[in-house]
């Protein structure tokens, strides 16, 4: 036979103890495309090998990859039966498709396994389990891709890892992952209004690394855990909880899940993981030139802003060259009406109007902060309409912080059109050209039990988050075509089904300039790599004036400033003399480069394992690399931390190099491509291009 696939039929099981490396030995069955090998043994159970120039890297020991759970253990041990290969031409695309079955007791197990041709290092999964005996089955629930992945070395941190689980403590989504280390992932609801994630979990070490998740077309509650108990062995896998009897006769599939192998850090799985969404269906909208324009915020004034304070910062946002003018809460008067504060607009619409012909007239593009699916109980919205409410399983309100609110359900078509005409108000009547969606509740809903909806089951609610936000997006863009959709869902990982309804993400309330890389590198990836990435405003960076965290990863600057100085009492924000040159030197840096409108070249540093971190953006011909020191999981920033040594400079064709300080303009080396080294003293970053020398 020529194809990609190799089957050995040789029953064999290998393993290793935590501590040896572990050996390709003999499978019963191997599936395999270019770069990725899944060997199952005669349990059924798995292991992963990846290619890695050439050479293979075993993942780890074999072990039970799909499984079931039954009395609250897992029936993992089928013995093997069969396999089967046929030819697959999908939307996805040409590849070849697997079935492997095996039986335990009265469970048949069929393991679907696919490889297309133009996802050479991906492998897609879908599991079916039939009853085959003459008794009912519980089953609490299902795991697949559940895989022990080995670490090749004992020393410094054994694995990187990106976290895609929500939690209210806003935790970093890149983390080191070490002996004792445990987080769950849960895609559902971690918190009453913290959920949602983009469904993928990835770990690697220095030499390749293994992402699962699953690829269905809307959210689903399934967890993503990542686990480390020893020193050199983690474990990661797709687990849904979900309980069903399976009478005599019945069947349970899984959803689509997946297993991809990649050098590096998460940054090319992700991408994969977008690319393979994109073939099954999910379209992102095109990004217009506006979107990458500086933005400041009236947030700085906070909810208890007076208009004249706004309008006479207007002047030195012109002076900076910001373009977009967003005001914050405190426009409303609650949250759920959404009606204009009298008494900073006493005239009601024809003074918010006037705002936004003085913004227009000035110069400038508007957006409106706004946070949707929630109701205030003392709203009116909440008294004359109370079905729309989001129940649950007590038939009570759900609770969303910060605003005091409760959860409107995302699928009920009341509450949907209700929300598309505050769009239209917005958008059509008061002229405003973007959305500034806030709140960390955007991020996913929880189950649904109001009985006035109907629901199917009440699983709808969270799987028609991304619905709703079509609808904001679609009814924004009917008005003004290259409205600016801003979705701030504050420090939740970014649910993935949503993007396709947004036209830019954000560091979205970082809590050190850490995120605000780190959160870029993960937008980057799966958002594109030329998207417009809003940083946030800069006050938030460990620093409070890191826009070089910003600038060098090539995110859209942003501020909140208050001015002139006393304009607010007791601000922290207050553009003094001094930050005022600083905040002019950045704006001048980020107009010469407009860096958000390179090509990100996330797959050239490893952000978890290469020091000091870097990052790389291509644009112009030119090649821009960003380097830091801060690199500190969780940690206040004091001091900048200095660093004396060798870069390495990455990705340069063959010719001679002028290796510049873009933010000091100063000639660093003169190198040769397509890598080069550099010794060079800093403390904090460094900021350099790569220019061609003739």
């Amino acid at each position: 036979m020529t194809r990609s696939i190799l089957v050995v039929l040789l029953f064999a099981a290998a393993g290793c103890d935590n501590g040896s490396v572990p050996e390709r030995s003999p499978a019963a069955v191997t599936v395999a495309g270019s770069d990725i090998a899944i060997d199952f043994d005669e349990h059924l159970h798995s292991r992963v090998v990846a290619s890695v120039g050439g050479e293979e890297v075993v993942m780890g020991r074999f072990s039970a990859s799909e499984y079931v759970i039954v009395g609250g253990g897992a029936v993992s041990d089928f013995a093997y039966e069969g396999h089967e290969v046929t030819s697959v031409a999908d939307d996805v695309g040409a590849g070849e498709q697997h079935r492997l079955t095996g039986v335990a007791d009265d469970l048949r197990k069929e393991v679907s396994v696919t490889v297309y041709e133009e996802f050479p290092a991906m492998a897609t999964y879908q599991v079916t389990y039939v009853n085959e005996g003459q008794d009912s089955v519980a089953i609490g629930g299902w795991v697949n891709n559940h895989y022990a992945v080995h670490a090749p070395e004992a020393e410094g941190d054994s694995f990187w890892s990106y976290q895609s689980g929500s939690y209210s403590s806003r935790p970093d989504w890149v983390l080191s992952v070490n002996a004792g280390f445990s987080q769950d992932n849960f895609m559902g609801m971690n918190a009453p209004d913290y959920g949602g994630g983009t469904p993928v979990s990835v770990i690697w070490h220095r030499q390749a690394g293994l992402a699962v998740g699953h690829l269905e077309l809307v959210p689903k509650q399934v967890s993503l855990p990542v686990e480390m108990e020893g020193s050199r062995e983690a474990e990661i896998r797709v687990r849904y909880d979900r309980p069903v009897t399976l009478a005599p006769g019945d069947s349970l599939q899984t959803f689509r899940t997946f297993v991809n192998v990649h050098t590096g850090d998460y940054f090319t799985a992700l991408q994969e993981y977008r690319k393979m969404m994109i073939a099954r269906g999910i379209v992102f909208p095109e990004t217009h030139e506006d979107a990458y324009e500086p933005q400041w915020c009236a947030w700085g004034y906070e909810r208890d802003f007076t208009m004249d304070q706004v309008y006479g910062t207007l002047p030195k946002v012109e002076d900076l060259h910001y373009h977009w003018v967003v005001l914050d809460d405190g426009w409303q008067t609650n949250v759920g009406d959404w009606a204009l504060n009298p008494e900073k607009y006493p005239q009601g619409d024809s003074d918010m109007i006037a705002f936004v012909d003085k913004v227009h007239a000035e110069g400038f593009r508007s957006k409106l902060w706004w946070a949707p699916m929630a109701m205030h109980p003392e709203s009116s919205i909440y008294e004359t309409n109370p079905e729309y409410l989001l129940l649950d399983a007590d038939g009570e309100p759900v609770d969303i912080s910060w605003w005091n609110a409760h959860y409107m359900c995302p699928a009920y078509k009341p509450a949907q059109d209700y929300t598309n005409r505050l769009v239209d108000t917005i958008i059509g009547k008061w002229g405003y050209e973007g959305l500034k969606i806030d709140g960390q509740h955007l991020n996913a809903a929880p189950p649904c039990y109001n009985p006035a909806h109907n629901h199917a089951y009440p699983e709808e609610s969270s799987e028609a988050v991304p619905a709703y936000f079509r609808g904001i997006y679609e009814t924004a863009t009917a008005h003004e075509p290259d409205a600016l959709i801003e979705i701030c869902p504050c420090g939740t990982a970014y649910a993935f089904h949503t993007m396709p309804f947004m036209t830019q993400g954000v560091a979205s309330d970082p809590t050190s300039s850490w995120q605000v890389r780190h959160k870029g590198k993960t937008l980057k990836a799966l958002m594109g790599t030329s998207t417009p990435y809003f940083g946030d405003h800069v006050e938030l960076t460990s620093s409070g004036v890191d826009f070089a965290s910003q600038v060098g990863i090539g995110a859209v600057i942003g501020t909140k400033f208050t001015w002139p100085e006393g304009a607010k009492e007791g601000s922290s924000v207050e553009l003094t003399p001094e930050r005022d040159k600083k905040w002019e030197k950045w704006s001048r840096i980020y107009a010469e480069t407009r860096l958000p409108e390179g090509t990100y070249r996330g797959e050239l540093y490893d952000i978890g394992f290469d020091r000091p971190e870097a990052h790389a953006i291509e644009k112009d011909g030119r090649m821009y690399f960003a380097f830091y020191t801060d690199q500190r999981q969780g940690s206040e920033y004091d001091e900048p931390v200095p660093y004396e040594g060798t870069i390495e400079i990455r990705g340069l064709g063959t010719g001679s190099y002028v290796i510049r300080d873009y933010e000091n303009d100063s000639v660093l080396d003169t190198v040769t491509g397509p890598v080069a080294t550099i010794e060079t003293a800093f403390a904090g970053h460094l900021l350099v291009v790569a220019e061609p020398a003739n």
